[in-house]
């Protein structure tokens, strides 16, 4: 065996010191170069308007979206309905809802219930092996044209208070952001109210955690059916409509869902039909208790409608 050749000392190098390591304090401007440097950077993300700074789509998601809370004194109406919130006639939500009155401002959403929570659901997917990537807020599509791809970015948002009303707003555009103000705008337009009750015979506690009867709703080939469950049964519903019955203030139910349900959209849209046949359905006085409901939402029904309770 032969030892390996090594490269012959011509000089010997310097020990590193201290000194030499950390940079001197005499030099002001050498020293004070990273933090130029991280101003200059935050100026071209701000005012370069031709500068494209590349962006991952994890971090996009992870802004969040503008809550800005509406002066009543700056907004100027521009419906009838909004300019009677903004005099005060109109002091609640309920109001509008109850009436079937179209709300055609978002503004008018904002002034009545400043408190809303709200969230984005995963209908995208990130590029992966064998389509095997992450579940992403943002949908992309795009067009095939001369000039070349066309993408376009779409979202779904989801808008309440928990306390049985809910907003689903659906927004596409050009860009990312965009496409997620416009999903929290139409969701703020989108409002619908959301009976509760228990329906469930294995409970019977007569509080409104669960639906009080069952429902059924359907979008493309996706039919969903909601069941009332016991108290702490919780949510067993797929993850997406579960984001949609925590925030109506639905804390328990059973679900059964059958067709494509890997289109999202389509099960979202099922979801969300679902909920409104729990107010298109009316109950008799003689069972508004049993089903745990409130006296303002008793009205008719025929008999074969609670025969499947």
């Amino acid at each position: 065996m032969t030892d390996k050749k090594q490269k012959p000392k011509t000089e010997e190098e310097p020990e590193l010191t201290k000194e030499a390591v950390a940079p001197s304090e005499d030099k002001g401007p050498v020293a004070e170069a990273p933090a130029e440097a991280e101003k200059i950077a935050d100026v071209e993300l701000k005012v370069g308007k031709d500068i494209i700074v590349p962006i991952t789509e994890e971090e996009l998601e992870k802004i969040p979206a503008e809550k800005k809370a509406v002066d009543v004194n700056e907004w100027k109406p521009k419906t009838e309905l909004g300019r009677k919130v903004k005099s005060g006639e109109i002091k609640s939500i309920g109001e509008i809802l109850d009436s079937g009155k179209k709300i055609l401002e978002a503004e008018i959403t904002d002034a009545l219930m400043p408190n809303l929570e709200s969230d984005l659901l995963l209908i995208g997917q990130s590029k992966g092996k064998f389509g095997g990537g992450q579940r992403r807020v943002f949908k992309q599509t795009q067009k095939k044209t001369k000039e070349g791809n066309k993408p376009k970015f779409a979202t779904f948002a989801v808008i309440g208070n928990k306390d049985g009303i809910i907003g689903l707003g659906y927004g596409k555009a050009k860009e990312t952001v965009p496409a997620r103000e416009k999903a929290f705008r139409n969701a703020k337009l989108n409002l619908i109210k959301i009976r509760r009750g228990c329906g469930s015979w294995q409970c019977g506690c007569k509080t409104p955690h669960s639906i009080p009867f069952t429902v059924e709703g359907k979008c493309g080939s996706v039919r969903i059916k909601l069941m009332p469950a016991p108290k702490g049964k919780g949510l067993c519903v797929e993850k997406e409509c579960q984001k949609i019955l925590k925030l109506s203030g639905i804390k328990d139910v059973w679900a059964k869902a059958r067709g494509q349900t890997g289109s999202k959209i389509n099960l979202i849209f099922a979801c969300c039909d679902a909920l409104k046949q729990l107010m298109e359905v009316k109950t008799m006085p003689e069972h508004a208790e049993m089903l745990g409901m409130k006296e303002g939402e008793i009205g008719k029904v025929t008999e074969n409608e609670l025969s499947e309770q």
